[in-house]
């Protein structure tokens, strides 16, 4: 099973428009945002989307097209992003329901439900306490 990368790349993408703007650029381009990301400029394009109906970015067509914040880094957490870009609970069931005659079958679901209920809470609250403003502090104090 491989890690899921989506909340690591919208907030790289989210810290490079901010970086961006504050250099005094008005919009930025998918194709600049996924050459710092590495990326295929489709990649960042879907975040991107996903990150608009959220209210996080704006974006423009036409002459002069391109993304840009549609809030503050400061008044974005990182809980914000996630619950854009990330679709479903972080853990799942069985996609069939266990035998329910058999003792763990029958118990496992909600066992391991109040155990992954803690994880989503304890997640939420620390991705809560970050803004994005917070990232980007962090990323230009990273040393080279």
């Amino acid at each position: 099973m491989s890690a899921n990368s989506r909340l690591t790349i919208a907030a790289h993408a989210l810290a490079w428009i901010g970086l961006y703007q504050r250099q005094g650029h008005e919009v930025a381009t998918s194709e600049q945002i996924a050459t710092s990301a590495n990326t295929n400029p489709v990649v960042i394009r879907r975040l991107l989307g996903d990150l608009r109906r959220a209210g996080l970015v704006e974006s423009r067509r036409g002459m002069g097209a391109g993304w840009s914040l549609g809030r503050d880094l400061e008044s974005m957490t990182l809980l914000d992003v996630y619950e854009a870009v990330e679709s479903g609970p972080l853990f799942a069931m069985h996609r069939t329901t266990p035998d329910q005659e058999c003792v763990v079958g029958h118990g496992i679901q909600p066992a391991m439900q109040d155990v992954y209920d803690g994880i989503e809470k304890t997640l939420r609250s620390e991705l809560a306490r970050v803004t994005l403003a917070h990232v980007l502090q962090d990323v230009l104090a990273a040393p080279r």
